[in-house]
């Protein structure tokens, strides 16, 4: 048994040597192997990051959302639903919500309008984002200027600014009161943009949003779930997009491996002749190519996961963030919580590292059951 593992650490030892005595061409396969690694990685750690973002962001999220349609668009809902849908057996509370979109023509920005359930400011008085407050130049006490949909100048005192922290759900964000709001998009009285349901039983939201349908034709009900896919499915698509865009640097990366691994140069080759006529056996010339391929595929994966580790949430993925991300003039910036998902990583080592590794093995197989006076000849 002690000659069996002399004579495995032999092989590694050789095997490394091996490595070194081609540095240079081994060393441009890994900073190449490493490169696709670090993007690949990068994409699958980003996109699970941001989901989990999502998750946690609709964790508070009412369990039902019920939006009235008009012509297939999106139209206020009069609260007299609200009172309709609180007599729906299961259905706890009902509460409408008052929110939209301002467009700023100075700066170019799009904010968030929003009504708290609760009163938190008084008519004249805002809350606002912290991107807001550094597109619009103003601080506390400070006054801001919006144009209602009467093109009427309307004039709103800065009570609060958010933290830098809570960008991701406030950058863009503006609280206001019901009366600043009603003024700002001269909305009809007694209607709500939607409706946000709560119920007493998870498992009965289907048969409520059925009930909700029946009542109210019109209405839409979205379910929490149903948002949650959604996002999924939206940082899923983009994921995938740039993956189509990299496809042509990764289909050269696959040639590129697969012609490094599988030609086996003149000296390689009378290497191994060397090797099967001072009696190495052909099981020995495996096992030596094989620790050549896990070492590099290897090295190669624990790199590039880790360069894309910092990448993804030191730097916050930098160089692909607005592909992912999404684009916009109050552009949120945070940093995402370290989150590595176990499936992800598996399937990135099965793709990256078991391929290369058979592909030495394949070419190593050939040259060793050549005739060995054959192989030190070519």
């Amino acid at each position: 048994m002690n000659f069996s593992l002399n004579r495995h650490r032999n092989i590694i030892d050789f095997s490394l040597s091996s490595l070194l005595r081609r540095k240079m061409k081994n060393f441009s396969l890994l900073a190449v192997y490493t490169l696709i690694v670090f993007v690949i990685a990068s994409l699958l750690f980003f996109v699970h990051a941001l989901k989990r973002e999502a998750a946690l962001l609709l964790a508070d999220a009412p369990d039902m959302v019920v939006q009235r349609l008009m012509a297939g668009r999106h139209e206020l809902i009069p609260d007299s639903y609200a009172g309709k849908i609180r007599t729906i057996p299961g259905v706890r509370t009902v509460t409408p919500r008052l929110w939209g979109y301002y467009y700023d023509p100075v700066f170019g920005a799009n904010y968030t309008l929003i009504v708290p359930p609760t009163p938190t400011v008084e008519p004249g008085s805002i809350l606002v984002g912290a991107e807001v407050s550094r597109n619009q130049r103003v601080r506390v006490g400070e006054m801001v200027a919006f144009r209602t949909s009467d093109h009427i100048p309307l004039l709103l005192t800065v009570k609060g600014i958010y933290p830098s922290a809570s960008n991701l759900v406030a950058a863009d964000l503006i609280v206001m009161a019901s009366e600043d709001f009603q003024a700002m998009f001269n909305l009809p009285k007694a209607h709500a943009t939607d409706l946000a349901v709560t119920v007493a039983n998870p498992r009965e939201l289907s048969t409520v949003a059925a009930k909700i349908v029946e009542a109210f034709p019109d209405a839409r009900p979205i379910l929490k779930s149903e948002m949650l896919r959604t996002y999924d499915s939206i940082f899923d698509w983009r994921g995938g997009m740039m993956v189509v865009i990299l496809s042509a640097a990764v289909l050269s990366f696959v040639i590129f491996a697969w012609d490094k691994a599988t030609g086996l140069s003149a000296e390689e080759r009378r290497e191994i002749g060397i090797l099967k006529s001072i009696g190495w056996e052909t099981a020995d010339v495996l096992y030596l190519k094989f620790w050549e391929g896990i070492v590099i595929s290897l090295s190669a994966f624990l790199l590039g996961g880790l360069l894309a580790y910092g990448h993804v949430f030191f730097f916050s993925a930098s160089l692909f963030e607005h592909a992912l991300k999404g684009w916009a003039v109050l552009y949120p910036k945070f940093k995402l919580v370290p989150t590595i998902d176990g499936y992800n990583l598996a399937v990135l080592f099965f793709l990256t590292v078991l391929p290369y590794t058979t592909a030495t093995i394949v070419p190593a197989w050939l040259a060793a059951t050549a005739d060995p006076d054959a192989a030190m000849r070519s």
